[in-house]
């Protein structure tokens, strides 16, 4: 048997198919009977398994490609560390506006990857050429990037807000459907705007911190243990000099008797 359905307007895909296994689950439904969506439906639930994979693969995919840039393995972790606030601020907008993480909302998300990290990315480029190049203290680096960098990070954060804010408004035939992934993108800059020059500092410098420490723990030379022949060496020849003697003159008197 199949049960057709259709979508009244304003109603998301998502939002149905949940409403319909709420219905379902509280039917009681036997075990011998077996449901299942075809059509869109079905093609919307295939799409939702493989999402959070796809964002996973994407930032390993990002850190990979960082790591390999800078030659480091804690610094892609600095430009990485405004994708939750990211996150945040399109959930946040999402559910202000009642909508749900629809596929177009997770689209939006993923654009986010890219569009937050090339913040970070703008700032950590540029104090690590001054600590590298010019000897800078990581302080005064990242202090200089944050200052400098700001108005670039700036203009370029606008220019894909306002690209994103016809999408969000719901402009043009089909707006409705397209809202979340503008919406999404329009939260996720606003907040991670806000704090990325407040928080990618503060991050670089532990980080930068931890990197040295685990740096020095890795090329520190190991120290010889402290016992009878002690640290130095013209001190060790004498004492094992002696042992020797001490071992060949009992040797010796044993062999006398």
């Amino acid at each position: 048997m199949t049960v057709s359905f259709n979508l009244p307007q304003g109603v998301a895909l998502s939002d149905a198919v949940n409403e319909i296994n709420r219905l379902k689950t509280g039917l009681s439904i036997p075990a011998s009977v077996q449901t299942q969506f075809q059509g869109n439906a079905r093609a919307f639930q295939e799409s939702q398994k493989g999402m959070g994979f796809l964002l996973i693969g994407g930032i390993l995919v990002v850190y990979i490609v960082l790591g390999i840039l800078y030659e480091s393995l804690i610094h892609p972790l600095t430009i990485l560390a405004g994708l939750p606030s990211a996150s945040v601020g399109a959930l946040l907008t999402l559910w202000i506006f009642h909508y749900t993480l629809t596929l177009y909302a997770f689209v939006g998300m993923v654009m986010l990857v890219g569009l937050v990290q090339k913040n970070g990315i703008m700032m950590i480029d540029f104090a690590l050429t001054r600590e590298r190049m010019e000897g800078a203290t990581p302080d005064d680096a990242i202090l200089s990037a944050a200052l400098i960098r700001f108005r670039p990070i700036l203009m370029t954060s606008m220019a894909a807000l306002l690209g994103t804010l016809p999408i969000a408004i719901g402009y043009g035939r089909s707006g409705e459907g397209r809202k979340p992934l503008g919406l999404a993108v329009v939260g996720g800059l606003l907040v991670s705007q806000a704090l990325t020059l407040y928080i990618t500092p503060v991050i670089y410098l532990y980080l930068d911190r931890l990197g040295r420490a685990l740096s020095r723990k890795r090329h520190e030379p190991a120290v010889a243990p402290r016992g009878v022949i002690g640290r130095n060496p013209k001190q060790a020849g004498t004492v094992s000099r002696l042992m020797l003697g001490s071992l060949h003159r009992r040797r010796w008197i044993r062999t006398t008797r």
